[in-house]
C-alpha cells in the first residue's frame, strides 16, 4: 500500500451548532485539498457549552438528526473518510446521552460508530468534571477497515487506558477525538499520544479542541499525528486549523520486523 494523507481537524467550538458545522465543513474542506483520504474531528465538534444539559437537549436517535447528516454530506461531499469527533446519541436513559463517534466513507455510508467508554472525572481547587452525570458509557471496542489501513477508535479520556487500544488487536492507525482540558494536557496529553503510538506500533492521529471557549473553558489542543516511532510529524498549539501527515503501512511493518514487541507480549 503507497502511503496515504491523513488529517485531523482543530476546533474552538461554542454554543452555536450551526456556526460550528459550518466551522468543521471548511477545516474539513481545507484537509481535503491537502490531500487528506482520512479526517478525523475533534470530541464535542458540534456543541460546547456552560451548560451540560445542551448536549442532550441536542441529543439525537441513531440514523437521523442534523448532526449525522452534516457527517454524512460532509464526508461525500469531500470525497473523504470522516471520523466524526463526537456527537450525543440518545442513551438508554432519559437524561443522558452517549458521546458518539461515528465513521463515513467518502461515498457518505457509515461504517462505524463507536460509543466513549470512560469517562473523565477530575478535581482540582474550583477545576471540576464529572462525565458520568450526563454520559451514559459504551461497553464495545471498535475498529474498522479503511484505505488507509486497519483504524481503530478511542475519544479524550480513553487515551489513559492502554488496554483498550490492546483489545482493538495490531492496528496501523489509532484515532483519537479529544477535549482535553488544559490542566490535564499540558501535564500528560502528548506524553499519552507518543506512548501508545510507541507501544502499538502504529501511528496516531489526534484531533482536539484548542483554546477558550465562549463558557470560558480551556482545552489544551495540541493537535497532532506521532509516527510509529513514536515522532511527531506535525501538530498545532492553539486555535482552528488543521494537522496533516504521510501514514506508511510499509514503515508500520518494518518496524514492527525489526522490533516485534507485539508478538512478545505475555501478558
Amino acid at each position: 500500500m503507497k502511503p496515504s494523507r491523513i488529517a485531523a481537524v482543530q476546533m474552538v467550538s461554542g454554543p452555536d451548532i450551526a456556526q460550528n458545522l459550518r466551522d468543521a465543513d471548511r477545516l474539513v474542506a481545507e484537509a481535503a485539498a491537502r490531500g487528506a483520504q482520512l479526517v478525523a474531528l475533534p470530541e464535542y465538534f458540534p456543541l460546547i457549552s456552560g451548560d451540560d444539559m445542551d448536549k442532550v437537549r441536542a441529543r439525537e436517535q441513531e440514523g437521523a438528526g442534523p448532526l449525522q447528516d452534516f457527517l454524512r454530506e460532509t464526508a461525500l461531499r469531500h470525497k473523504v473518510w470522516l471520523v466524526g469527533g463526537s456527537i450525543p446519541l440518545v442513551a438508554s436513559v432519559p437524561d443522558k446521552v452517549r458521546n458518539s463517534c461515528l465513521v463515513f466513507d467518502d461515498a457518505g455510508r457509515r461504517v462505524a460508530r463507536y460509543d466513549k467508554i470512560h469517562l473523565f472525572g477530575f478535581r482540582r481547587g474550583t477545576e471540576h468534571y464529572n462525565e458520568s452525570q450526563t454520559i451514559e458509557p459504551g461497553d464495545a471496542v471498535v475498529a474498522f477497515d479503511s484505505p488507509v489501513g486497519r483504524v481503530g477508535v478511542s475519544i479524550c479520556y480513553d487515551l489513559r487506558f492502554p488496554e483498550l487500544y490492546r483489545a482493538m488487536g495490531p492496528v496501523d492507525l489509532l484515532v483519537v477525538p479529544a477535549a482535553f482540558t488544559h490542566t490535564t494536557g499540558q501535564a500528560h496529553w502528548e506524553l499519552l499520544l507518543r506512548a501508545r503510538a510507541v507501544e502499538n506500533l502504529c501511528y496516531v492521529l489526534a484531533a482536539a479542541q484548542g483554546g477558550t471557549h465562549p463558557s470560558g473553558r480551556q482545552t489544551w489542543g495540541d493537535s497532532m499525528a506521532v509516527d510509529p516511532w513514536g515522532g511527531v510529524l506535525d501538530r498545532l498549539a492553539k486555535g482552528p486549523g488543521v494537522v496533516t501527515a504521510e501514514m506508511d503501512t510499509a514503515r508500520i511493518a518494518d518496524l514492527r520486523a525489526s522490533l516485534p514487541a507485539l508478538q512478545h507480549r505475555v501478558l
